[in-house]
């Protein structure tokens, strides 16, 4: 693996973080119309939060965008809990159909704006998709068919939050190499190797237990995207 190389900065693809929401919104949907209601209770890796409570605080953020309600604090832990807390009376069904929604319409909104600092929702959405299925037993947690769409994200995502500089070999991808955050002068990259899943957990936060991988360089705190 190069160490020392440093890729040019790609070039902002407005569109996908679109992609990766409605991909998103057709592989979870059907999955959540068919689970059981009582699975809904089941605790997540958000700590304090159920699989409902998740899906709720996605629907919220998604309309938020969607409604163009970005005051100042928007997405702070107080507000989140605040959007969840409004919702909890909610019926399952409406749940999930402003879940939906927001899947559908966030991306062009997203796409519409001059920066990408709503570029780590679309991604936290994603990964939220993942702290569900790792709670319902479902295969495919932090990774599945749309992790094409959100390892690009995740480059743009762990530039934008100031990480530094990682190059990392994907052992489930024939070691595909990926370049993430970005460089600090005087310090060598990180480098990781591991798989896709252990990739997205270490930068989002995610419980590592019962993976295996090789992080030299840089600890999983100074990676983490969501604090």
């Amino acid at each position: 693996m190069c160490t020392d190389c440093s890729p040019a900065q790609d070039v902002r693809d407005p569109w996908l973080p679109d992609r990766l929401l409605t991909t998103e919104r057709d592989l979870l949907m059907p999955l959540l119309r068919r689970t059981p209601e009582e699975a809904y209770a089941l605790r997540t890796a958000c700590p304090g939060w159920t699989t409902r409570q998740v899906l709720a605080h996605c629907g919220a953020a998604l309309v938020r965008i969607v409604e163009d309600r970005l005051e100042e604090g928007v997405f702070l832990p107080e507000a989140n809990a605040a959007d969840v807390a409004e919702r909890e009376d909610w019926p399952l069904g409406r749940v999930l159909d402003e879940l939906e929604h927001g899947l559908t319409q966030a991306g062009p909104v997203i796409a519409a704006r001059d920066d990408d600092r709503l570029d780590a929702v679309a991604l936290g959405e994603w990964v939220h998709a993942g702290d569900v299925r790792e709670a319902l037993g479902e295969p495919g947690a932090y990774c599945g068919a749309s992790l094409d769409l959100a390892l690009p994200l995740l480059s743009v995502t762990s530039r934008n939050r100031s990480t530094p500089r990682l190059m990392g070999l994907l052992a489930d991808r024939d070691d595909h190499p990926v370049a993430l955050g970005n460089p600090i002068p005087g310090r060598a990259p990180a480098t990781f190797h591991g798989d896709s899943a252990t990739l997205i957990r270490i930068y989002s936060g995610r419980p590592l237990v019962r993976t295996r991988y090789h992080l030299t360089g840089a600890t999983e705190q100074e990676l983490l995207l969501y604090r």
